[in-house]
């Protein structure tokens, strides 16, 4: 045995934005990280690219075809069941298709000063952080 941690998983995550006001999702009870907020997305499969990543699942988690815009952020967490994840969060400000709730338990468009009362799994917590501090969700 090596000793050497697996590389960690890499993760997409879709920052839509409108009319500054972020949308967020909550997992449901029966999901790991039960009843955690979230932005929008997910794994990223093998070979992937991460924009084409987040376009295939917010489709599949909301319902959307998205324009993915830029990179805003980059965050690497290590869970403490061993898990590592590299999550790369884009910026959406274009997207065709009425939004759907597929697989959350709810979701609600917030605004910045809103975010850091909800319970956001702790990788994302650094850019809620960011995104009420910078004012990140203006045009």
């Amino acid at each position: 045995m090596s000793g050497e941690a697996p590389a960690p998983k890499q993760v997409v995550a879709g920052v839509i934005v409108r009319a500054e006001r972020v949308l967020v999702c909550q997992r449901r009870e029966d999901q790991t990280f039960p009843l955690q907020w979230k932005f929008p997305g997910g794994k990223v499969e093998a070979g992937e690219e991460l924009e084409r990543a987040l376009a295939r699942e917010l489709d599949e988690e909301l319902g959307i075809d998205a324009m993915i815009g830029s990179r805003i952020a980059t965050s690497c967490h290590h869970y403490a069941n061993d898990i590592s994840v590299e999550l790369h969060f884009f910026r959406v400000d274009e997207f065709s298709g009425e939004i759907e709730n597929r697989i959350f338990r709810q979701i609600r468009w917030l605004e910045a000063c809103e975010l850091e009362a909800e319970s956001f799994l702790e990788a994302d917590r650094e850019l809620v952080r960011q995104l009420r501090e910078d004012n990140l969700l203006s045009s």
